[in-house]
């Protein structure tokens, strides 16, 4: 990586994290160039508008996803173990413990952005909450292949009712501060589970 390169990750780093704690809106290059130290005019030379940087923090907080939930679940067995360790792992980064200090990215900036007009912005992360709920059914799909459960499931629906129950669990967690939360979630997961099983 060249120095304008690890100087972009690093700013990118630490706007997702600001975005996880303050918001989408909350961040500013003023916010920006007082926790990275850069000033302004540096940091714009690396984002041309305050667009620019928000479709990048989203890009990075994807990155981020993949690399502490995603590829760790794919190497985990196809079908159901493979499903069970995505969503604990997504468990794990909603609470805090593989993602930014604000929890999950992408509930708290969804809320955000869901009523917001079209823009690059908001279709960057509408585009990345697809491409989710597409891993979800896909990985479901392969337990259908692997004959753990019905063939007859609908793997589209199982991917909107574990979408579901990870933002209630991130809502009642987050919001309502009720210990038991992840227990419900798993809970319902499981229910989900013994629905689809042959």
């Amino acid at each position: 990586m060249s120095k304008g390169e690890q100087t972009r990750a690093a700013v990118l780093d630490e706007a997702a994290r600001q975005v996880s704690l303050v918001g989408m809106n909350g961040l500013t290059l003023g916010l920006l160039a007082e926790k990275t130290g850069l000033s302004k005019s540096g940091l714009f030379a690396h984002f041309k508008s305050k667009e620019q940087l928000q479709v990048a923090v989203i890009d990075r907080a994807v990155e981020l996803f993949a690399e502490r939930v995603i590829r760790p679940a794919l190497k985990t067995p196809r079908g159901e173990p493979r499903l069970r360790e995505l969503f604990d792992r997504k468990l794990r980064w909603d609470s805090g413990d593989l993602s930014l200090p604000g929890g999950c990215f992408f509930a708290s900036v969804s809320a955000e952005l869901d009523d917001a007009p079209p823009g690059p912005v908001r279709d960057r992360l509408v585009e990345v909450e697809l491409d989710y709920a597409d891993t979800l059914a896909t990985v479901f799909r392969t337990g259908i292949s692997e004959g753990q459960f019905r063939a007859d499931a609908d793997p589209e629906q199982y991917a909107f009712d574990i979408r579901g129950v990870l933002l209630s669990c991130h809502h009642a967690s987050r919001l309502l501060a009720d210990p038991k939360a992840q227990d419900r979630a798993r809970t319902a997961f499981e229910a989900l589970i013994r629905a689809a099983r042959n």
